[in-house]
């Protein structure tokens, strides 16, 4: 009996590249960019802050990949999820190669779609292929929640007295 195990990846960055889609012998569509997602950290012996970035190669197959080619250009901000895969291979001239790489199986597009206005407030804005504005439903803040919560009582009162009103006019 094998032991559960987990292989996820969550990445948000910034493209390095344009995406490269090519398609296999059999028909299916592949899509390789590059990926770069920073950390920074103060040390704690209180010296200056640090900076690190690390480039990830990102890979999707089929729709995704057609789709990721579409969307994404280089300096895009995206985010992936998927998994890890490591590939081991033999070139032409006979040496082998590796690779590691995240294979995708979910894109969110982030900021401007390619000719739009890529100012740094967009930066999470959701893609164009998302719900338009109109169809989401505003999330409330909360002072307004708590605003509904003071208020709850009153209309509870003014629809008691309603309530009342009508239970006249019933005849049994």
């Amino acid at each position: 009996m094998s032991a559960r195990s987990l292989n996820k990846v969550l990445l948000i960055g910034n493209l390095t590249r344009d995406p490269e889609l090519r398609y296999t012998p059999s028909g299916t569509a592949v899509c390789t960019f590059g990926l770069a997602t920073n950390r920074s950290w103060t040390p704690t012996d209180g010296g200056e802050r640090q900076e690190e970035t690390e480039y990830h190669r990102v890979v999707a197959w089929s729709k995704l990949a057609e789709i990721c080619a579409q969307l994404l250009y280089k300096g895009r901000k995206v985010f992936v999820e998927g998994r890890m895969q490591t590939r081991k291979w033999t070139t032409q001239e006979g040496t082998e190669r590796e690779t590691t790489e995240v294979v995708i199986d979910n894109m969110i597009a982030l900021g401007a779609p390619k000719g739009g206005n890529n100012n740094d407030d967009m930066d999470y804005a959701p893609s164009e292929y998302m719900a338009p504005p109109a169809a989401v439903t505003p999330v409330p803040t909360a002072e307004e929640t708590v605003e509904s919560i003071v208020e709850t009582p009153k209309k509870a009162k003014k629809s008691d007295a309603k309530a009342e009103d009508i239970a006249d006019d019933i005849p049994f």
